[in-house]
């Protein structure tokens, strides 16, 4: 390289430098890419993304290409600064190590670290435009590449190692990882939405449904005075009939179609009957996501939740699953949680039978869900019996206070907010 001159040489050091950066930041920022961000680009018609997808797969042709010219490029970089080096101080051991330390320091700083860093944090601006040069490289480099990659697949067959596995899926856990740091690409109510059907895969009717002691049902074994003072001040449009006992269910009553018989001065018991469809009934413990499917397949709107011995437990809506799923509608029913909100001095009362779930929704309490479902299960769970007064459990930074205990079951409680504590539930 005497020949050459000095300038040459360093210009040509300095061009080198650039292809090998170059090199770098495309396999970093290729590499670096998010496939499911890409294959949106390439729908959207983003100029670059097809052409980087169908690079991407091409994985091994696309590293081949990239790592022969960057060490090819980086084998003419060491051999340049060599020879400068030997040029102006001469051929001896110190020249050769001065040099080697020079050329090591000057592709890990601009031609490794530094592009590599760009390269992962700016992929998608350099990868697409990136990928026109790979795409011309690729072709030309394609007899050597071949070559290389069959060697390697040679050695890889004599190691035993299997390539081409299958494409790399997301579970539903790494879905919901995603949309919980998606940070400020996803508004906080479409988040929030995505992030309870999930959650629908691992909750049952039981967690939705509305209690058995607060299902506002109508019994048609008293007389006409009291039906017609229920049809006339119920909230709901679909009301479950029972006969007596709840368990004793002879159908669903839509309102709208006793409104004629209400306009009469009297009517007969049987004439309500005929206005009747069958009960629908679902078993507890169905999953909450399949529940919507069947009431989708059976175009209804309400299930009654009953156990093993046929015992009615509660009443499950299409409302009552949609509101797990956008939260809360502005209206409910009376009773229902309309008022759900601390009062100045943080606190509440309300009756034992409301849900945890809707608590820990509507109060931001934090109420443990694996096991009961009510204010009342959660008292009797952690007191292992009925309290015969006024006691106070701690459950975090809320205590909850039993205020009327009436027929064997806890009536009304008292919540309380207090300064954040954690650790097991306490009694007082």
């Amino acid at each position: 390289m005497e020949d050459i001159p000095f300038w040459a040489q360093l210009l040509a050091l300095f061009t080198l430098l650039l292809v090998s950066a170059f090199f770098s930041i495309a396999e970093t920022s290729m590499m670096a890419l998010n496939r499911y961000r890409l294959g949106h680009l390439v729908n959207k018609g983003k100029a670059g993304a097809k052409l980087a997808a169908d690079l991407l797969g091409q994985t091994e042709k696309l590293l081949g290409t990239i790592l022969l010219g960057n060490n090819v490029v980086n084998t003419a970089l060491t051999a340049i600064v060599t020879s400068l080096a030997i040029s102006q101080f001469g051929n001896n051991d110190t020249t050769i190590v001065v040099a080697t330390t020079i050329v090591a320091l000057l592709i890990i700083v601009f031609c490794e670290i530094t592009p590599k860093v760009i390269g992962a944090t700016y992929p998608e601006r350099i990868a697409l435009p990136a990928s026109y040069a790979l795409r011309v490289l690729m072709r030309l480099f394609a007899p050597a590449v071949w070559l290389v990659n069959l060697l390697v697949g040679r050695l890889l067959a004599l190691m035993r190692v299997q390539t081409g596995g299958e494409a790399a899926r997301l579970s539903a856990e790494e879905l919901r990882t995603i949309v919980l740091e998606s940070g400020g690409f996803i508004p906080q109510k479409h988040r929030s939405i995505l992030l309870n059907l999930f959650d629908l895969e691992h909750i049952t009717v039981d967690d939705v449904m509305t209690p058995r002691q607060r299902v506002e049902a109508l019994n048609i074994a008293t007389d006409e005075a009291t039906i017609r003072q229920q049809l006339a001040t119920c909230y709901h449009n679909k009301l479950p009939v029972h006969e007596g006992d709840l368990n004793r269910l002879v159908g669903v009553l839509h309102v709208r179609r006793a409104l004629a018989l209400l306009s009469r001065e009297s009517f007969e018991v049987e004439e309500l009957r005929e206005l009747l469809t069958e009960p629908y009934f679902v078993p507890s413990g169905t999953p909450v996501f399949t529940q919507l499917q069947f009431f989708q397949d059976n175009r209804k709107r309400l299930a009654l939740v009953v156990d093993e011995y046929g015992e009615v437990l509660g009443m499950v809506t299409l409302e009552d699953i949609i509101e797990e799923i956008i939260g809360e509608f502005t209206t409910t029913a009376p009773g229902g949680g309309q008022d759900l909100q601390w009062s100045e001095e943080g606190e509440i009362s309300l009756d034992g039978s409301a849900p945890l779930r809707q608590l820990n929704r509507r109060l931001g309490t934090r109420f443990p869900l694996e096991g009961p479902r009510t204010l009342t299960g959660l008292l009797l769970e952690a007191l292992q019996e009925l309290p015969e007064g006024c006691v106070s459990v701690r459950f975090g930074d809320v205590a909850v206070e039993v205020v009327q205990i009436q027929d064997r079951t806890i009536r009304s409680v008292r919540l309380r907010r207090l300064a954040p504590a954690g650790g097991a539930p306490s009694v007082s």
